[in-house]
């Protein structure tokens, strides 16, 4: 029996259609909705709240971002995740930071979106590599590096991973990089969590990019 319940937002029908195909071939996911906009995404929440909601950024009526920051503030147990064209800082910056666990490109593999929907459902986050680099330069052009907050310093395999996230890999292309199991890269990203006080993988690469950690210059 399918445990995630799939709500699609897009404004283009094919792009809906075509999203609900891919997910659909999971067993554990189930579509339970679609709908064309952020006002009639809220609607549907209300009536029948769904785990994770894929998300188009640019939409009429109530856009992505405006959408997604009135879902964080009154379902913060609905997860959202960007699934969309744009991928420039004035589109993922503010989405991630209105409450979008995950921020996947259409043209992302069908395989990566079942993998963005599952690991946003998890509680972890899930990123393009695209997006994941973007993320990291916006970070460290516009901010300045910490100089007073010191972080614990991670270990050799933690550093490993880090590495691995800043790339925008999932969790499953972690360990299959480094030949570990996915539970044992989850064990070390909440180890990160726990020592950097953050609640996900986007605020791992902020902090680390703030940090000077990773790189993509």
């Amino acid at each position: 029996m399918p445990d995630i319940r799939v709500l699609i937002v897009d404004d283009d029908p094919l792009v809906r259609s075509a999203l609900s195909h891919f997910v659909a071939r999971d067993p554990a996911i189930d579509v339970i909705g679609q709908a064309e906009n952020g006002l009639e995404a809220i609607a549907f929440i209300e009536k029948d709240q769904p785990d994770v909601v894929m998300m188009d950024v640019q939409m009429p009526e109530m856009n992505g971002i405006e959408a997604t920051a009135a879902i964080a503030d009154r379902w913060p147990g609905v997860r959202v995740l960007a699934v969309t064209t744009l991928d420039g800082s004035d589109t993922v910056l503010p989405m991630l930071s209105a409450g979008a666990s995950g921020y996947l490109l259409k043209d992302s593999s069908a395989e990566s979106i079942v993998t963005g929907v599952r690991e946003v459902h998890s509680g972890a986050s899930s990123l393009s590599p695209r997006i994941a680099s973007l993320l990291v330069k916006h970070v460290r052009s516009t901010e300045p590096l910490a100089g007073d907050t010191e972080l614990e310093e991670l270990t050799e395999r933690e550093a490993e991973v880090l590495e691995r996230l800043a790339q925008g890999m999932s969790n499953s292309e972690i360990a299959q990089s480094l030949i570990v199991s996915e539970g044992t890269v989850k064990a070390h990203l909440g180890r990160i969590m726990a020592k950097w006080q953050v609640r996900d993988r986007v605020q791992i690469l902020v902090t680390a990019a703030h940090a000077g950690l990773v790189d993509f210059r």
